[in-house]
């Protein structure tokens, strides 16, 4: 593979010398939900790096020949063992210094037979005045998790769309 502009491009790709292929790095899309149950959120404790022992929503990497409902229904079962039904797009959250992108939707919990999964330690569900602020694994999910409760006071949840510059707290 060679680093190189290719012919018509104006961007460094890595380059096959021998069929000049392309092969194209893109953003990796994390893709997941708010778990929603009578005012509470559902929560995770992640048992994974990084931030392990740190609290977030359910949420991961899109595989290929995936749906992004379908995407976000399957991190929520696979770290949560938690069914849901999948509600309006909420946030878009482009993280450029990672090259990741983060799309969140409303979500409705169907039961409460939820558990944690592999990359789980606890799951939980949580009201805004029990939400562990100061455990939140990363900006990404404190942002639009501050942004929801803002707007149920207010009686009208909205989507939206920022950019996160790092994901440092």
């Amino acid at each position: 593979m060679e680093l190189r502009v290719p012919e018509g491009d104006t961007l460094l790709r890595y380059v096959c010398p021998a069929c000049s292929v392309i092969h194209y790095h893109n953003p990796k899309m994390v893709v997941g939900c708010i778990p929603e149950w009578e005012n509470k959120i559902l929560l995770c404790r992640r048992a994974i790096e990084p931030r392990h022992g740190f609290w977030t929503l359910p949420a991961g990497f899109m595989e290929n020949a995936e749906t992004l409902v379908q995407a976000a229904a399957r991190e929520t079962m696979e770290e949560a063992n938690a069914r849901v039904k999948m509600g309006a797009l909420y946030a878009i959250y482009n993280l450029p210094h990672i090259n990741q992108v983060y799309i969140l939707f409303r979500a409705r919990l169907l039961d409460l037979n939820f558990k944690p999964g592999n990359e789980s330690l606890d799951v939980k569900l949580f009201c805004e005045e029990e939400i562990p602020w100061d455990e939140i694994a990363f900006r990404v999910i404190r942002a639009p998790l501050e942004r929801y409760f803002d707007e149920c006071r207010q009686g009208q949840l909205h989507f939206h769309m920022d950019t996160i510059e790092d994901i440092h707290r």
